[in-house]
């Protein structure tokens, strides 16, 4: 079995930019992905929410692993999200991302059915069983409608390649709760920007970030503080960086982050349909907070050497 994810820092959950007539825009996608590298992240997530996967081909996921793997620094973890209606299916991403060369996988229960908690278990501990790649469970009930419940995870803990928990209950004392119960036996990442600090407050040791893919620096450098003690520093940014974070937790933050990003030259504002690209009011809206933040910008530390 692989170790080569260590579960800890900032893994940004990539955009996939597209061109104006919907294809992906490798050139753009590349950017970005050597830009959230230079500050330091430490692994990349593919085909996520924010990487629009239910637009995505079973091909064009497969596409962006090869562009990333063929981008990345040797050894450099880059993790394919699986969001799959059907078992089998998912086996066979699961397969063909470890014959490409991917580092670990992340994985949300069966999409469009309300499984039970047998079957949400059966279904994420045969991908499991089927790869020794490193796994980390999307557990996300907010947004996907179930929740993987601490019980759930005992019957989880048998299999040592699922690792990790991407936490995005909302509930901060689901961390706690989850440290009480199984120590570090899971490795857990805060899944939710605007509690992302808080999350690393109480007993996470790293996040899957969204913001991230405009403002790599700011992301990584608050991590970095909290992690050693700097919090003052660290609230400083984050606070700055709060009305930024409030644009992960609305049904389209796919169009509002990907506006971020091209105000930054990291994307552009192109989207797959259904969804549509921002017009009008609210676009000027979203534009205003980011371009607001982006006049305030704090001055960071040298977070890199910390």
């Amino acid at each position: 079995m692989s170790n080569s994810v260590l579960w800890h820092g900032v893994y940004p959950a990539l955009l996939t930019p597209f061109t104006q007539n919907e294809e992906i825009d490798f050139d753009m996608f590349k950017k970005n992905l050597k830009v959230q590298i230079e500050a330091g992240v430490s692994g990349v997530i593919l085909a996520g929410t924010l990487g629009e996967a239910s637009t995505l081909t079973a091909e064009e996921k497969f596409d962006l692993l090869k562009a990333a793997l063929s981008t990345v620094p040797e050894g450099f973890p880059v993790i394919l999200n699986i969001a799959e209606q059907a078992t089998k299916v998912a086996v066979e991403i699961a397969v063909k991302a470890k014959e490409l060369g991917a580092t670990g996988l992340m994985l949300l229960p069966p999409m469009r059915y309300k499984a039970a908690d047998e079957e949400v278990v059966a279904y994420f501990t045969t991908v499991a069983s089927a790869t020794d790649l490193p796994i980390l469970i999307y557990n996300n009930p907010v947004d996907y409608g179930i929740k993987v419940t601490l019980d759930m995870f005992a019957e989880l803990e048998k299999y040592p390649t699922i690792q990790a928990v991407k936490e995005s209950t909302r509930d901060l004392t689901n961390v706690t709760r989850m440290i009480n119960r199984f120590g570090d036996r899971f490795k857990i990442l805060g899944g939710v920007d605007t509690i992302s600090l808080e999350t690393q407050l109480v007993g996470a040791v790293g996040s899957v970030a969204g913001l991230v893919d405009a403002f790599p620096a700011e992301t990584v450098a608050i991590y970095k503080l909290a992690q050693v003690g700097r919090l003052e520093e660290a609230l400083k940014i984050y606070r700055w960086f709060m009305p930024l974070l409030e644009l992960d937790i609305h049904p389209k933050l796919v169009q509002y982050i990907k506006l971020a990003a091209t105000a930054e030259g990291l994307s552009n504002e192109y989207v797959r349909a259904p969804r549509l690209t921002l017009v009008g009011e609210e676009r000027e809206r979203i534009l205003k907070i980011i371009e607001d933040a982006r006049a305030t910008r704090p001055t960071l530390p040298d977070y890199k050497n910390l």
